[in-house]
């Protein structure tokens, strides 16, 4: 398989996985009702997790700076499960179902950044 085509599943499932979170139903409902393989969601949840924390560690080992970046600075633009308010205005969304090393991983880059 080629780079692009690894490149295309990985966007394909991140958008997925997304999704999911915010459906409000459980992930083997969502994958029933999207005729997804359960076992395949949950390996591309783990490596793209996987991904998303070694891309951290590089940012915050070599830089400090943050590896996110701001979808939308104007208020209600997504349902969100928490919605923070930076010191600068700008506003962090995070979606229901996001777990929690994420989202520990997350606020830890925002206070080191000092926002």
């Amino acid at each position: 398989m080629s780079k692009k085509q690894d490149e295309a599943k990985a966007r394909f499932w991140q958008r997925t996985i997304r999704e999911a979170a915010r459906s409000g139903v459980s992930i083997r409902e969502f994958c029933r009702q999207k005729k997804l393989s359960v076992g395949q969601f949950y390996w591309w949840r783990s490596r793209l997790k996987d991904t998303w924390r070694r891309t951290v560690r590089k940012a915050g080992g070599a830089s400090g700076a943050a590896s996110f970046a701001l979808v939308s600075d104007e208020p209600g633009g997504a349902d969100a499960g928490i919605e923070l308010i930076l010191g600068d205005g700008r506003r962090l969304r995070i979606s229901r179902g996001v777990d929690e090393a994420t989202l520990r991983s997350v606020l830890a880059v925002v206070q080191a950044a000092g926002c």
